[in-house]
């Protein structure tokens, strides 16, 4: 299951920023909006070479959201 970087922000009631800085994330399976891989380069590569490998599909560039986006369960907020 992949998600989106603003739906992992949203769910830990953090930033986007803030994932940066957090470790022990499966940073691989956090793409931008639409299921785009961000990161550039080498990592680039890496990060679609690992989803591929977790059996995750690709439309063209883009993860097949629809399949393997993970929906969070929704909080209300205080």
């Amino acid at each position: 299951m992949v998600s989106t970087y603003g739906e992992v922000a949203r769910a830990a009631g953090q930033t986007a920023a803030a994932l940066r800085t957090a470790s022990g994330l499966p940073w691989h399976r956090v793409l931008g909006a639409g299921g785009e891989i961000k990161t550039r380069g080498h990592s680039a590569f890496e990060q679609r070479f690992r989803l591929e490998a977790e059996g995750v599909r690709f439309r063209g560039c883009r993860v097949d959201m629809q399949r393997h986006e993970y929906k969070f369960p929704q909080y209300r907020q205080r």
